[in-house]
């Protein structure tokens, strides 16, 4: 006899069921978002493009900015994602931050709507929740963890590690994102006036911090 807590194939499949609704309803808000801006989602019309009644869709969530909230959520994963595919390969130090750095502008310019979210504040009244805020910090120490790694191997100065080093390297990249989005949003990565300074600026943010005799403002793999 199957145990109370056990999960029996019924159970599966609607729990299978239900993610597969909320899929669809997260790539449903950011067609929306593509097409009516970042604040433009509605539960109303995420319900109308599911085929279900808008009551229905609050059995899945429990209000618009939760809607955002997992989305917000989504997109940490996937950029995360895009950056530890680009960095696994490599070995510790300052090409691994630039490669990082690569990734995350590309990923950003690849998905406008999820990247304003991350990187803006385009939906009145909306913050993550703390618990979706966290995998946001558990990036940033990751990054910390990195320029730890290349002070450690002598291509950056200790100052690398500084809160102020790891804020001006969000401006670069924001920045670099920002200005590409809101000038030349349908340019690509390797096309984009900006995105094409992002090696420049990388290079400009790593003289900052370089060692003398350190390879941090040229090493690029």
């Amino acid at each position: 006899m199957a145990s109370p807590h056990s999960t029996s194939p019924p159970n599966a499949r609607r729990l299978a069921r239900r993610q597969a609704t909320i899929d669809e309803a997260l790539d449903i808000a950011v067609s929306i978002m593509e097409s009516a801006g970042v604040a433009g989602v509605s539960m109303s019309e995420i319900a109308r493009r599911l085929g279900m009644r808008q009551p229905s869709l609050y059995k899945y969530f429990s209000s618009l900015h939760a809607v955002y909230d997992a989305l917000f959520a989504r997109g940490i994963a996937r950029s995360e994602a895009a950056v530890r595919a680009a960095v696994e390969p490599l070995p510790p130090g300052v090409p691994r931050i630039r490669a990082s750095a690569r990734a995350l502008v590309r990923w950003a310019v690849e998905n406008p709507a999820l990247a304003q979210l991350l990187f803006w504040r385009p939906v009145p009244g909306f913050t993550p929740t703390p618990e979706t805020f966290a995998a946001s910090a558990r990036q940033m120490e990751a990054a910390l963890a990195e320029f730890a790694a290349a002070v450690r191997l002598g291509h950056l100065t200790a100052e690398a590690v500084s809160p102020e080093a790891l804020r001006l390297y969000t401006v670069v990249l924001s920045g670099l994102i920002s200005q590409q989005l809101a000038n030349e949003p349908a340019a690509g990565y390797e096309t984009g006036m900006f995105t094409g300074l992002t090696e420049t600026a990388l290079d400009l943010f790593f003289a900052r911090y370089t060692t003398i005799g350190g390879t941090g403002a040229d090493t690029r793999p």
